[in-house]
């Protein structure tokens, strides 16, 4: 989705201000499409792209969404998290696992301001 991946290029000033050191984009999809995706994003330099190929990491979270009646495959839920020395801190899943509420760079930046 543009807007979940854009605000966090977009806000990348805000999130590094606010304590952000690494900012990652995870989806399950191949590495190719992940360049693709950040490149014509803008996320080169602020937002690393990386692919979960077999869905490995959405499974070990818990935010693996079952896609398969409409996309024939498991993907991943929309989620945010801040890790701190290997801790998470917070992990923002979103409800219906695709809406744009809890999981926006917003609320990440709100998070790393208020720790």
């Amino acid at each position: 989705m543009q807007t979940h991946l854009k605000g966090y290029v977009t806000d990348y000033d805000k999130l590094t201000k606010a304590g952000a050191e690494v900012m990652v984009c995870v989806a399950v999809n191949d590495a190719f499409v992940m360049e693709a995706w950040g490149d014509v994003s803008g996320a080169k330099g602020k937002v690393h792209m990386l692919a979960d190929s077999h869905g490995n990491l959405a499974r070990a979270l818990g935010v693996e969404l079952d896609m398969e009646k409409m996309l024939g495959t498991k993907r991943c839920k929309r989620f945010s998290a801040v890790i701190d020395n290997n801790v998470i801190k917070s992990f923002n899943v979103e409800q219906d696992g695709t809406g744009l509420t809890c999981s926006l760079s917003n609320e990440i930046v709100s998070q790393l301001q208020k720790a």
